[in-house]
């Protein structure tokens, strides 16, 4: 046989006035009136079918019966009150971002200050690495990365904006090449591969050997600014540099048939933290896509 559960605002009456062994005590912690508490107490006794408390001589006793609840509804509100703060708790602490270094520095770091200013509640703190994602070992709340890179996957993953990469190089030396970017060095990134040969297939080039090799995208973009040679990048990790005319793309971007996806452990959807980031990292890809044009 299956009981109803009685409603939270009558246990809470019901909690108090056993604990203190007065409802008007009762009522001056809860801030109500001494008959509240009364038909409180009644209505719970009528719908469990017991007395709780035995009324004599203006003053109220528990009975067998409400000595063993009172001790459960304790309990349970101990447990109500400490699950409530555990969910505050996660509600307040900062959400943790892994995402590859070079997007990190380059595209993500400068435009913290414009989240930070939109989502003044959420504390996002960031994590740079790339590859396969362990939230827990890792103790990382998102991950952003490319569909591509052998991630692994989280339980949830939600698309965020297509990858674009194209040639770029520091305007001087594009001058001093007389406008001719074929002709530049090519430098190249242990993180990527691959990015010159595909591009250049693409393109219906020819490859050609390279003229400088770094560990990091973001080594290789700072070679290009420096005047080294002309890097493959992503339009994300270029968008800042282009725009302060310390990089051109003579050639354009393309997109590389890959896209950035957010995932999470948990679902976005529900999750308002969560799902605040993923709507911001969409508009701010959108908005670096529609600075620079990208062929398909």
């Amino acid at each position: 046989m299956s009981y109803r559960i009685p409603a939270l605002n009558a246990v809470r009456v019901f909690e108090a006035a056993a604990r203190h062994g007065s409802f008007v005590k009762a009522a001056a912690e809860l801030c109500v009136t001494h008959g509240a508490v009364s038909r409180q107490v009644r209505q719970l006794e009528e719908g469990l079918g017991v007395a709780l408390f035995e009324r004599r001589n203006r003053a109220v006793f528990l009975t067998a019966a409400g000595e063993s609840f009172y001790h459960s509804c304790a309990e349970a509100l101990r447990l109500l009150e400490q699950g409530a703060a555990r969910a505050r708790r996660q509600a307040d602490a900062p959400l943790r971002l892994s995402c590859e270094p070079t997007i990190a520095m380059r595209w993500l770091i400068p435009r913290l200050p414009a989240f930070q200013a939109e989502h003044p509640g959420i504390e996002l703190l960031l994590s740079a690495a790339g590859g396969k994602v362990d939230f827990s070992s890792q103790r990382i709340d998102l991950a952003l990365r490319r569909d591509d890179s052998g991630w692994g996957l989280g339980d949830h993953v939600a698309a965020v904006a297509r990858e674009c990469v194209g040639p770029v190089c520091a305007p001087a030396r594009l001058g001093a090449a007389g406008g001719d970017w074929r002709g530049l060095p090519l430098l190249h990134a242990d993180s990527r591969p691959e990015a010159w040969s595909r591009w250049l297939t693409a393109q219906g080039e020819m490859a050609r050997a390279e003229a400088g090799r770094f560990e990091h995208f973001y080594l290789s973009l700072q070679a290009a600014e420096a005047g080294l040679g002309q890097a493959i990048a992503s339009v994300y990790m270029a968008a800042d540099a282009l725009a302060l005319g310390q990089l051109t793309a003579p050639a354009g971007f393309r997109a590389d048939g890959s896209s950035y996806v957010l995932l999470s452990p948990r679902p976005f959807e529900g999750d308002t933290r969560r799902q605040a980031v993923l709507d911001w990292l969409r508009r701010q890809m959108a908005l670096d896509l529609a600075r620079n044009d990208c062929a398909d």
